[in-house]
């Protein structure tokens, strides 16, 4: 068995090495690259195994991903330092100018997609023969429904869209877990307990009650822990300290958010904004800011190889139910027709629809992109009979949105933007 260390520099090693690959012949952007090749490096392995069985070609690696809690690791480790570092080059000035339609995205949103494609699912599957119960078609509505923060940001880094819609989709990515992640909870814990002897009750005021403490409680904690941050730094001037500090509130942030039982992704989103703001311009000289910022943006990038490059190879240890695969298929659809409804929704309410220019929807629906962190709440559900095929269908979701959808948004752009604004 591979120790901590083994797997740390299996996955450095195979991110160089298909950093430098792509760099020199494919010249994909640098995270869809590596998910690119993790995943045609997994298949050429699965395919090899298959033709000749007696090798075990793949049982080394499989036993060495297979250690890999990726949940763990995404929700309670990566998460907190990748959305950090992205808040951290948020301008908060332009993003309170969009906060009105960020906050309807990540909240109102998130609950609109969740229904419509939970619905969906539910219809489509029962015309396939495939039925999935509306509640478990719920949960797959809740995990796919927000946009993954790692990838959009990555995402965002290569294309020329107007200042404006770069910090609502940002913006948007950068809030919108901590929102899904408790409806994903809640709803996990009606459809499991569906048919038990003591079912888990669902009221409008419990969920209420929920968001509120998880979302507001992030939100005070990430501002607390930001300001004491931005003060202690503000008393000294030496680089290597302030961004040990800012590491240090990261990681300390996130940790007991999780034991205070509130939102961490929120927190952390919070300190940074704060941190990348107030304290860049109030607590840092010169060098401390460009050490603070060349520092995080260096771990966000080694991070997003990391995660991207897991998310590829992750496919040698998931189990896929091929008599499943038209409803794994129609999945792609019905989250595109989920994530229109919920960005043109807010275009009906007058107080934000003012700050929708023409081709904002089909820009920000096509630019939505699934990540880790879909794949990280789907590996997380109980077993049930429904498990496989909510994965499998995760799984297929979130490699159509970052390789078709992020190969293909700078097209998008071109057609629904006018040049003049970018």
């Amino acid at each position: 068995m591979l120790s901590i260390f083994d797997l740390a520099t299996l996955l450095l090693t195979l991110s160089a090495a298909f950093g430098w690959l792509n760099l020199r012949w494919l010249r994909l952007p640098h995270t869809i690259g590596l998910l690119m090749m993790g995943l045609g490096s997994s298949l050429v392995l699965l395919v090899l195994q298959g033709l000749m069985p007696g090798l075990q070609i793949t049982s080394n690696l499989e036993q060495a991903i297979g250690q890999i809690d990726f949940y763990d690791t995404i929700m309670n480790g990566m998460l907190a330092f990748l959305l950090f570092a992205g808040s951290l080059h948020v301008d908060f000035e332009k993003l309170k100018d969009q906060m009105r339609s960020i906050a309807f995205m990540a909240t109102a949103g998130v609950v609109i997609s969740t229904a419509v494609i939970g619905l969906s699912l539910w219809w489509v599957s029962g015309l396939l023969g495939l039925e999935i119960p509306l509640h478990w078609a719920f949960v797959f509505g809740a995990l796919i429904s927000p946009t993954d923060p790692v990838a959009v940001l990555s995402l965002l880094k290569t294309v020329n869209v107007p200042e404006s819609l770069k910090i609502r989709i940002a913006g948007e990515s950068l809030f919108n877990d901590g929102v899904a992640v408790v409806a994903f909870s809640v709803l996990v814990a009606v459809a499991a307990t569906r048919g038990s002897p003591e079912p888990a009750e669902l009221t409008l005021l419990h969920v209420t009650e929920l968001f509120i403490h998880e979302g507001g409680g992030g939100v005070i904690f990430g501002f607390v822990m930001g300001i004491a941050a931005v003060s202690a730094m503000r008393s000294i001037d030496d680089h290597v300290v302030e961004v040990l500090i800012s590491i240090a509130t990261c990681a300390l942030t996130y940790a007991l958010s999780l034991r205070l039982h509130i939102s961490g992704p929120i927190a952390v989103v919070v300190a940074g904004l704060l941190i990348g703001n107030r304290g860049a311009r109030t607590a840092m000289s010169e060098k401390v800011r460009e050490y603070m910022f060349g520092f995080w943006e260096v771990l966000d990038e080694v991070l997003n190889s990391i995660l991207f490059l897991l998310i590829g190879l992750e496919v040698l240890v998931l189990n896929f139910d091929l008599s499943r695969t038209p409803l794994v298929i129609a999945a792609i659809p019905l989250v595109l027709i989920g994530r229109f409804v919920s960005v043109a929704s807010p275009l009906l309410l007058a107080s934000v629809r003012k700050s929708f220019a023409p081709g904002v929807v089909p820009v920000m629906t096509w630019g939505g992109l699934r990540g880790g962190v879909s794949v990280a709440l789907a590996l997380s559900l109980p077993d049930s009979d429904y498990k496989t095929v909510l994965l499998s269908a995760t799984y297929a979701v979130v490699i159509f949105t970052i390789v078709v959808q992020g190969l293909t948004v700078r097209w998008v752009i071109d057609r629904t933007i006018d040049p003049k604004l970018v």
